[in-house]
């Protein structure tokens, strides 16, 4: 079961009462978008503004979120695992090996501002792995809905 799904299934209490009580594997779903060798999964996620995304390295290949800069809402808040304030000082990072996570790793932000917001892996760009955050304004019902692209053009 998906985080948003559990979360709306369990409410408050319910994560309460099972702190601590994770699978043996250490891999919950405690994450909306995972990375495998090449892709996000789900590549494309549907969220209400104000919701935070998490993303989870699932793999073993070092990866980056990196929003491409001119695909987000020009009144957004540019996002990029390593906290970078630009697409250009994270590709420049990147070089160093800034901004990766590792297997296990989470990298999360809220979106505020509606839109479609694209993003990239950088190492693994050539390769397509690309995602979008689609954001709906909404009155925080959030329906967490997820959608990948059958086309990968």
């Amino acid at each position: 079961m998906k985080r948003r799904a559990f979360l709306a299934a369990t409410g408050a209490a319910g994560i309460t009462a099972l702190a601590g009580c994770g699978g043996a594997s250490g891999q919950g779903d405690e994450y909306d978008v995972g990375m495998t060798a090449t892709a996000f999964d789900p590549r494309e996620i549907t969220v209400s503004a104000g919701e935070e995304v998490v993303w989870q390295n699932t793999s073993t290949r070092d990866h980056t979120v990196t929003a491409y800069e001119n695909s987000i809402p020009e009144e957004a808040e540019y996002f990029a695992s390593g906290g970078f304030e630009s697409e250009q000082a994270a590709r420049d990072g990147w070089r160093d090996f800034e901004g990766a996570l590792n297997n296990g790793d989470t990298f999360t932000h809220t979106f505020e501002v509606p839109g479609r917001y694209e993003y990239v892996c950088i190492p693994h760009e050539n390769g397509g792995m690309v995602g979008t955050v689609v954001v709906e304004e909404g009155s925080g019902s959030g329906s967490g809905n997820q959608s990948q692209s059958s086309d990968s053009s």
